[in-house]
């Protein structure tokens, strides 16, 4: 019987099994931020076991709340920070060089086909698109991979989603796995690995790949996977180079971690994407979702563009596409922040940050703070926001405020008309 790409990558990295089914694997990453760091360091210091088990696969960035809001926050980054210098990490990305975790770490190369990777985050899964398993951890697990480099894990089952057809004009990755939430449901996926597989996936960049495996959790998967392949490989060549003859010889070298043809799943949902529609969420689920001719009308206060579900360059293009020479409605807002400085310099290059504020976007830096409804861009009470973002649980962005989640070009269209907008039609 062949295996999955995460029982390849679980038998690579077993050190131990104390207890039948759970799994103690060894570490390529260890991912940290400001919001859920900070605990386990304080922990680890009470415990007097202030240490690290290898400072180069530590990857440390302040971006939740950046800058600093208020008092609490700037005590979570100075503790965040005088721990990375403390440990002399020598990947810490302070305010200024900072970036959204989950775009800033993959842009930088940190993340290869076959890694096992952590973090204090629930959308770690998004790093599964290059061929990892990554998994978003809680306090005591980030301990003990931050002290020993090691985490222990029941070995997933995996649920493999064929997506078949030809992508439509105007459909884009954000409204595949909304299309897909939709069909699995919240629980769908508890406990397993989702396996994106099929010809869309093959066609899509990384950065579409990510979108995909951001929100693998919001179905209640540990981690999102696509398989590694020369799309893989082009990505991360600039970090790879000196590590192979060519670029065969990297692709011949991950293949090893694809999934074999006779491997056994869970479940097999087949999808034909060929006549899927832009989609759209409504109430306060992930997998609460209708197209958006649907929801058409529908009126929002607030646009928000970023997130590391599509905060990456191609989201802003998209969304770009549809806003040049247009401008926001007087009835709404409009926000985007751009997920690096890397992704803010292209946009800033190609005239996107231009067409953003022309149209009367607020342009602001690279952060999470919308998303969970820390910072830059709150909602009040009763507000609606249309939001590129991950979840649209009751009050995420704001006590008493609703999310509709969708595509970026959904997203700009709907900045042009102050209401949900299908960008198609503009």
């Amino acid at each position: 019987m062949g295996k999955t790409l995460a029982e390849k990558i679980f038998d690579a990295h077993l050190k131990d099994e104390p207890f039948e089914g759970t799994k103690v694997l060894s570490l390529d990453r260890v991912l940290c931020h400001e919001i859920t760091t900070p605990v386990a360091i304080a922990d680890l210091e009470w415990r007097g076991k202030d240490r690290v088990f290898d400072k180069d696969k530590i990857k440390v960035v302040i971006d939740h709340v950046t800058p600093a809001k208020d008092s609490k926050t700037a005590t979570q980054a100075l503790i965040l920070r005088e721990w990375a210098r403390r440990h002399d990490i020598p990947d810490f990305f302070d305010v200024g060089r900072n970036g959204v975790c989950h775009a800033i770490f993959p842009e930088k190369g940190y993340i290869r086909p076959g890694f096992t990777v952590i973090m204090g985050d629930s959308h770690t899964c998004t790093h599964g698109a290059f061929g990892a398993f990554a998994a978003g951890v809680g306090t005591t697990d980030l301990e003990v991979g931050i002290l020993k480099g090691v985490c222990s894990f029941r070995e997933p089952k995996s649920l493999r989603v064929n997506l078949n057809g030809s992508l439509p004009q105007g459909v884009f990755a954000k409204d595949v796995i909304l299309y897909v939430i939709g069909q699995l449901g919240v629980n769908g996926a508890t406990d397993r690995v989702i396996e994106f597989r099929g010809p869309i996936v093959d066609q899509m960049s990384m950065e579409a790949r990510m979108t995909l495996c951001n929100m693998a959790i919001e179905a209640g998967g540990t981690s999102g996977v696509c398989m590694p392949d020369m799309t893989t490989v082009e990505y991360l060549w600039p970090f790879i180079q000196d590590e192979f003859a060519s670029k065969e010889a990297a692709l011949e070298e991950y293949s090893k971690w694809i999934s074999d043809d006779d491997a056994s799943y869970d479940k097999v949902v087949d999808i034909d994407v060929s006549s899927m529609e832009p989609m759209v969420t409504f109430d306060y689920k992930p997998d609460c979702v209708k197209t958006v001719p649907e929801m058409a009308g529908t009126k929002v206060d607030q646009i928000y563009i970023g997130s590391c579900t599509n905060g990456r360059i191609e989201d802003l293009r998209e969304a770009a596409a549809v806003l040049k020479g247009k401008t926001v409605a007087d009835s709404v807002r409009g926000i985007v922040s751009p997920a690096t400085p890397k992704i803010f310099q292209e946009a800033l290059a190609e005239g996107i940050i231009q067409v953003f504020m022309d149209a009367g976007f607020c342009v602001t830096n690279p952060t999470c703070g919308a998303c969970l409804g820390m910072s830059n861009g709150v909602l009040a009470e009763g507000e609606v926001c249309a939001s590129t973002t991950n979840r649209n649980f009751s009050g995420r962005m704001g006590k008493g405020g609703m999310v509709h989640l969708m595509s970026p070009a959904t997203a700009a269209a709907t900045a042009i008309t102050g209401v949900i907008t299908d960008a198609r039609t503009l």
